[in-house]
């Protein structure tokens, strides 16, 4: 990468996380298109990505447990069927041909997209009933397969995905589904990085994008609430839908 490229990934690298720790999500789907772009190949510059996202989470998480915003029960649960979960879709990216990946990163994109415009900072600290072990078994351990499998493959822990079936399905606060969320966000990130070693992975995009992922992800979270959030949303939903048909074309194309 040159100087410029450089500048680049670390500009929008901090934006990404500094814009993600005001509403409370990584946001690696605005990330990933600026990372595909500069990295050696598709399965590489997701693998780079996924772990980006996973150290930016980390951060956050780390806010989260100081403030009791964790429910170990459900973590324990989950972390590992993630884990797996995204280590498998890293293995199975680089096996896909690129223009396949490339398609499957634009879809997964343009969904993000709907979401992150449907998205509403959930209020209220009322819990809903704990579920039961049977619940946990087959939503916990199941959408924590799913969500990292498909996390993995496209290089983002897809907390945007996790977060809703956690407040919806398993009974969670919405203070401890978004603490909950972002330490699985770290296994994933860490599962989909062990998932890429086989393929490849551009440690240069990951140790730029991760030395500016952190600090934006930790300045963020103090600026929670200072912009109109409904107006930061529309604007990361915005980019979101150019860039997944941007990508959807290349994969095309």
């Amino acid at each position: 990468m040159g100087p410029v490229d450089i500048a680049i990934l670390l500009f929008w690298s901090f934006t990404v996380s500094f814009a993600g720790g005001m509403v409370g999500l990584v946001l690696g789907n605005l990330r990933l298109p600026v990372v595909v772009w500069l990295g050696t190949s598709a399965a590489a510059a997701a693998g780079a990505n996924v772990a980006i996202s996973g150290a930016a989470a980390l951060t956050a998480t780390v806010v989260h447990i100081r403030n009791g915003r964790l429910d170990p029960r459900l973590f324990l649960w989950m972390a590992p069927s993630s884990f797996l979960g995204a280590v498998a879709g890293g293995l199975l990216s680089g096996l896909l041909p690129e223009r396949i990946l490339l398609g499957a990163i634009a879809l997964v994109v343009l969904y993000g997209s709907v979401e992150v415009w449907r998205y509403r900072r959930p209020s209220g600290a009322v819990s809903g009933e704990r579920p039961d072990l049977r619940r946990l078994f087959t939503e916990a351990v199941l959408i924590g397969f799913g969500v990292g499998l498909l996390g993995g493959f496209v290089g983002l822990i897809l907390g945007s995905l996790r977060l809703p079936a956690m407040l919806k399905y398993m009974g969670m606060s919405p203070q401890k589904a978004v603490g909950t969320n972002s330490a699985v966000g770290v296994v994933v990130g860490i599962g989909g990085l062990v998932g890429h070693l086989p393929g490849g992975i551009d440690w240069d995009i990951f140790l730029l994008g991760a030395a500016a992922a952190i600090p934006g992800a930790a300045f963020g979270s103090r600026f929670t609430g200072r912009l109109p959030e409904s107006t930061l949303v529309k604007a990361m939903a915005a980019v979101l839908l150019l860039t997944g048909l941007t990508m959807a074309v290349q994969a095309v194309v």
